[in-house]
């Protein structure tokens, strides 16, 4: 600020401001900075997986989705009133993106959010069992504005997990929205939490005020393989999976989730 004081005083005599020009300059440029500074935090406790805005997002691609729709999305309107999302489709077609989007434009209006795969807050749910803290979790998961849920459907859920999913889901009905994406369709989510009255109750809960947008479509990661024309080999030859995630045992991989999520 005491950088950007010395341009505007500079500037301020070179264009003959008055005092009142000069102490209007000053209070935009301070709010301005501190409006940067919420965003900057606000993105940082989100623990997004990347940042990206819908402006990023090749809608050309996915010709079958609404832009209109998904922009009106992003004043995050839904978020007042406590409004869920919930994006369908196969892999690789742009869910998690959009997600993420609508995350950060949510975030630039001043609305706190936090994410999380829920492969991850599976493994969070198990951990917070052995240390005596999932209430904790519970509590801290029904704290942000909204709360993006991605991935539904990967993995199939224990039932505790599952349980625990259904907490959340209740804690924050009409309290709070949730963004979530998944690859499955709602037929299927009983597979998923291996119980159809628990499915049942959680998309109750989700569907009640929600949008729905089912994606289908290529994916774009296949897209570009194709395009570098090694998908074909890719699907032909088995993939080993790399030392950094199939030799990694369940307490690392714990560890290293729980200081990802460090603070919530």
């Amino acid at each position: 600020m005491p950088e950007r004081l010395d341009q505007l005083a500079e500037e301020a005599a070179k264009e003959s401001w008055t005092y009142v020009e000069f102490l209007d300059r000053v209070l935009d440029g301070e709010v301005s900075a501190r409006v940067e500074r919420d965003v900057t935090m606000k993105t940082r406790l989100a623990h997004l997986p990347f940042v990206k805005t819908l402006d990023q997002f090749d809608f050309s691609f996915q010709p079958a989705l609404n832009e209109a729709q998904i922009r009106e999305l992003a004043t995050a309107r839904f978020v007042a009133h406590g409004e869920n999302i919930l994006l369908l489709g196969p892999p690789g077609v742009g869910k998690t993106h959009l997600a993420v989007s609508l995350g950060v434009a949510a975030i630039m209006q001043g609305i706190s959010v936090v994410f999380f795969t829920v492969a991850d807050l599976v493994d969070l749910v198990h951990q917070d069992v052995k240390e005596d803290r999932l209430e904790r979790r519970l509590h801290a998961l029904c704290k942000p504005n909204l709360l993006i849920l991605d991935e539904m459907g990967y993995v199939p859920l224990d039932q505790r997990s599952a349980q625990f999913l259904f907490r959340v889901i209740s804690r924050r009905y009409q309290k709070g929205s949730i963004i979530l994406t998944s690859n499955k369709s709602y037929g299927e989510w009983g597979d998923v939490v291996s119980d159809y009255v628990l499915a049942t109750a959680m998309l109750d809960r989700l569907l009640h005020y929600s949008t729905t947008m089912n994606i289908r479509g290529e994916s774009y990661r296949l897209r570009e393989k194709r395009k570098a024309g090694v998908f074909h080999d890719l699907s032909a030859k088995p993939v080993k999976d790399s030392p950094s995630s199939s030799q990694k045992t369940q307490g690392e991989r714990q560890r290293e989730i729980s200081s990802r999520y460090d603070g919530l």
